[in-house]
């Protein structure tokens, strides 16, 4: 947690080296928490409509972006 904290102030840094750093390291745990809950949604029976609603996206784009993994839970 206190990395992600680091990773959080360092993008607010006003050194664009350090800051466009963070941004790109926060964008790689995003998409990796996205994949762990949306894995775990799927596996407690969650519809791809209702992860989709949670994220604020469409249907279709969850399940493109996530579907193939999760191909036996479809």
């Amino acid at each position: 947690m206190e990395k992600t904290l680091d990773l959080a102030a360092g993008a607010a840094n006003s050194d664009p080296d350090i800051g466009l750093r963070a941004v790109a390291s926060l964008r790689i745990l995003t998409e990796e928490l996205e994949t762990l809950q949306v894995d775990r949604a799927r596996a407690l029976g969650w519809s791809w409509q209702d992860i989709a609603a949670r994220l604020g996206v469409t249907k279709q784009t969850v399940h493109r972006k996530h579907g193939r993994r999760n191909r036996s839970r479809s």
